[in-house]
């Protein structure tokens, strides 16, 4: 029969390992971690701006595993601590009821070491995931930014600061772990005082006759798995201390308000490119606005570029067009409809944006120029790359466009990278252009290259540039200035040159003559 148990209780717990296994690694865990990814999709890019990008990362990989130790080593493990003291219970005071109370009278205690505990270690498993979200970032920005850290001998610098985060984190878990120490060799102590009870109590009960010899070895073979399930109680409360403040990490995500959407939104009409903002004021965080009263009226087919110092406002302007955020107050109008009862989707799909530094991915030339429309034909994504320009370079590729790209663009020149973005842009044929200083960081020679490109691309399209250089003003319609959140000037190139303000200031030209 020990045998035959002992097989039994081998298969039950290999059924046990495979059914968990397959409830959590491969269904659970994947489709929460899907979950997260999506709602990080939507998520407004206010709750990028208040969380580091190793926070984020940590909460999708780390913080998601830590469900399956919820639910594996607290959930189920509890049921089965439950019901394992409850048919312990059950055959204890069938021996003997007296004695089974007086042997619980210690859990009191065992309830107010837990409780300690959990006070005692939750603010210490929170502090352990901000560490670890450091480390990460201190990782990532490592590798992402290898060339700068190289190009200036950082090298030393980098290894330090990823050493003193790695070293935090692994003094802050020494400090758990002896928490963690401290706290199961108390609970397995208390729960040894029931074998004190039992052995006083219980053979004063057998001394006056009231239980037999055998029913106290008994009852004492039943206390002592009672107990030892007890001792138990002290992993599955670390096991829920440590799994839920990563699970209140990812629900935090999941919970998170989207404030840009459009429930309610109306169909997306064709847009034909005119552009309004209704005394628009915009703030970051409240107090502090970024746009204030801001006042446009932009015909469709206009080019106008913005001009200002660097916190003037003019990324900001830009972002609430695709409605990237909302304004404070005011109203952003597309062709007479307020952007905030248009569909999302659809509006950003008739709104080409080319940001100064661009973001390839790991992908073809092909699968990065259809980013926003995967079924794309060959022929629309090779249209849309001699718009701009980048047919030529991309056909000279080894594999042509399902040349793969490495992270980031690597292998191809600034130029070259800017012009995919374009071509990504136009392939939607958007009404409307957004460019974010898309030549800051080329050569002159290069930035001619794109700016060919951008005129050809730009023709009927209305187009917002920010820009720095007289060459590119030169080309706009009508150029805004702004200062402090308001717009200053509004002209042409020459008429601005001619007037003392801000326009000659910010270019460096000093008062007009």
């Amino acid at each position: 029969m020990v045998l035959v148990m002992a097989a039994v209780r081998s298969l039950f717990n290999y059924r046990y390992s495979i059914a968990v296994g397959r409830l959590l690694q491969l269904d659970i865990v994947p489709r929460l971690r899907a979950q997260v990814f999506d709602k990080l999709q939507r998520l407004d890019f206010r709750f990028f701006d208040a969380n580091a990008s190793g926070s984020i990362i940590n909460r999708v990989t780390s913080d998601v595993q830590s469900l399956r130790s919820f639910v594996d080593g607290v959930l189920i493990q509890s049921v089965i601590l439950l019901l394992s003291l409850g048919v312990y219970l059950v055959y204890m005071t069938g021996k003997n009821v007296t004695l089974t109370l007086a042997c619980l009278a210690t859990t009191p205690l065992l309830w107010i070491g837990t409780t300690l505990f959990s006070r005692w270690v939750q603010p210490a498993y929170a502090e352990n995931r901000g560490l670890a979200d450091n480390l990460v970032l201190a990782l990532s920005e490592g590798v992402q930014g290898i060339h700068v850290v190289r190009g200036f001998g950082g090298e030393k610098h980098e290894l330090a600061r990823f050493s003193a985060r790695n070293r935090a984190l692994q003094e802050q878990q020494g400090r758990i772990f002896r928490r963690v120490s401290v706290f199961s060799p108390a609970i397995s102590l208390m729960g040894q005082l029931n074998l004190v009870v039992l052995l006083f109590y219980g053979g004063w009960i057998v001394r006056r006759g009231d239980l037999s010899l055998g029913d106290l070895i008994v009852f004492a073979g039943l206390l002592q798995q009672f107990s030892g399930q007890i001792t138990n109680l002290a992993t599955v409360v670390n096991t829920f201390q440590q799994s839920l403040i990563g699970a209140r990490r990812v629900f935090e995500v999941m919970d998170a308000p989207i404030s840009v959407q459009s429930p309610a939104a109306a169909p997306m009409p064709a847009l034909t490119g005119a552009v309004r903002f209704e005394r628009v004021s915009f703030a970051y965080k409240a107090g502090l606005p970024v746009l204030r009263d801001v006042s446009l009226d932009v015909p469709a087919g206009v080019r106008v570029a913005i001009l200002g110092e660097t916190g003037a406002g003019k990324t900001s302007l830009l972002s609430l067009i695709p409605r990237f955020y909302d304004p404070s107050a005011g109203r952003v109008l597309l062709d007479g409809h307020d952007v905030r009862t248009l569909d999302l989707a659809g509006l950003r799909r008739q709104i080409g944006v080319v940001f100064q530094e661009t973001f390839l991915f790991s992908d073809t030339v092909a699968g990065n120029i259809a980013l926003g429309q995967p079924d794309a034909s060959r022929d629309d994504i090779e249209r849309a790359a001699r718009v701009a320009k980048a047919h030529d370079f991309i056909s000279a590729l080894p594999s042509g466009y399902e040349t793969r790209i490495g992270e980031g663009g690597h292998g191809l020149s600034g130029g070259q990278r800017q012009r995919l973005a374009l071509a990504r842009a136009l392939l939607l044929e958007p009404r409307i252009l957004l460019l974010d200083d898309p030549a800051a960081a080329l050569d002159p020679g290069t930035e001619e290259e794109l700016w060919e490109a951008l005129d050809h691309a730009m023709q009927g399209r209305t187009t917002f540039v920010i820009a720095h250089r007289p060459s590119t003003l030169r080309r706009a319609d009508r150029i805004l200035v702004l200062d402090d959140g308001r717009i200053v000037q509004d002209g042409k190139h020459d008429t601005l040159l001619a007037e003392v303000g801000p326009y000659r200031r910010v270019l460096g030209w000093g008062e007009a003559s």
